[in-house]
């Protein structure tokens, strides 16, 4: 798929794809679900890349998406128009999960920002002059957001649904204590063997 872009969101890049190949093996490869249509909200949505990969493979699924900025969002529903998804996709302006009703998503997906500000030099030059900081750099130690994300997450979802998150291999093991409330932990690794998805099913 292609996806217009801008100086407010991330590129799209491979890795990211990892997230709704996880979700599809988590759904056992079914692209719809008996009963209700599964509802799925992307966080950080940036240019719309995963909800709009997700409204393509779930063609059933009732799919939200977050972003605190409004350049962003702008972004992401000219993308949903572009492929004909912006009547599937359900945009929230909001900080994270903020705002949503509780216990009410199958899945919540996100590519927050996992960069430690001290990894600054450690970053691509055309990352730091031409994407947005914000999505990139979460804090001194790029756990700042997941750590706020990880409890909304566990109130947003219904029993038995999962996070799925984007992180990196700097922050793989700092991650798994923030998962003590959910149950079957489990990162996966990119195609370079580098920890890449981190995903867990709340009890």
């Amino acid at each position: 798929m292609d996806f217009i872009v801008s100086p407010a969101v991330l590129i799209p890049r491979p890795e990211t794809e990892h997230v709704v190949e996880t979700l599809l093996h988590l759904n056992g490869g079914r692209t719809s679900s008996p009963g209700a249509p599964t509802r799925i909200v992307d966080v950080g949505t940036g240019s719309g890349c995963i909800a709009l990969a997700l409204a393509k493979e779930f063609p059933e699924a009732e799919i939200h998406a977050t972003d605190i900025s409004p350049a962003a969002l702008d972004i992401a529903r000219a993308n949903a128009a572009r492929h004909q998804f912006d009547q599937r996709i359900h945009f929230h302006q909001t900080d994270l999960l903020r705002g949503l009703a509780p216990a009410s998503f199958d899945f919540v997906v996100s590519n927050p920002p996992y960069v430690g500000e001290s990894e600054e030099d450690q970053v691509q030059l055309e990352v730091r002059k031409f994407e947005p900081r914000n999505a990139v750099f979460a804090g001194p130690t790029g756990l700042e957001v997941i750590e706020r994300l990880i409890p909304q997450a566990h109130t947003a979802l219904k029993p038995e649904g999962w996070l799925v998150i984007e992180i990196s291999g700097t922050i793989a093991e700092r991650v798994k204590p923030l998962f003590d409330q959910w149950k079957h932990f489990e990162i996966t690794n990119d195609l370079q063997g580098i920890p890449r998805i981190a995903a867990a099913q709340k009890p």
